[in-house]
């Protein structure tokens, strides 16, 4: 059974990953990832995976953040139970500046994404899912190597900012298995690939 890859990211309307402001410019995610339902999605989405896909930045801001709310009392309970999942789950990092890679069950990748794709399919386990990093995701939409999107669509016009899809993207199709809205109009949207 071939592992399945889940690309799993925020996304505004107007096809954005961030702001005008560059990377980090993100706060218009906030208010849609901290619903009930976007939590929910969350944990649906992760609970297949046993492989975690991060780029650079968002391994360093993760590894910043989630290990801790494992134990955090006051956490939402489906926040305590993604640490607690990203805490456990292997983790491989694309990065080409990172020397070690601390977070437990974390390693740095040796490779491109796609071919370490192709790797990770070869061998036992869940499903691979990529969090939020778009320059991964991009990489492996280039390779045709996504077999889910998961994509929640925020309800926010940035107006500038990196967009997940470029052009030169080869031409694929995708069915819609799943669509979610949450409490702050955002939705959660899965598509798995048409593959004929």
């Amino acid at each position: 059974m071939t592992r399945t890859v889940v690309a799993n990211i925020s996304l505004s309307l107007d096809g954005r990953v961030n702001g005008a402001g560059g990377d980090y410019d993100m706060s218009w995610i906030v208010p849609h990832a901290i619903t009930e339902g976007a939590r929910d999605h969350m944990i649906r989405v992760t609970g297949a995976a046993t492989t975690a896909l991060l780029g650079r930045k968002n391994y360093e801001g993760f590894g910043g953040f989630w290990p801790a709310v494992a134990d955090d009392e006051n956490a939402a309970p489906q926040d305590r139970a993604f640490s607690r999942w990203l805490n456990e789950t292997e983790k491989v990092v694309f990065s080409t500046t990172l020397t070690e890679a601390p977070w437990q069950n974390s390693r740095i990748a040796d490779g491109e994404p796609a071919d370490v794709v192709k790797q990770l399919r070869d061998t036992g386990g869940g499903d691979i899912i990529v969090l939020a990093s778009s320059s991964v995701i991009r990489a492996l939409l280039a390779a045709d190597e996504v077999d889910r999107l998961s994509i929640t669509l925020d309800p926010e016009l940035v107006g500038g900012g990196a967009r997940l899809f470029e052009d030169g993207l080869p031409a694929t199709s995708w069915k819609l298995t799943d669509s979610t809205p949450t409490e702050s109009g955002a939705l959660c949207l899965l598509y798995d690939r048409v593959r004929s």
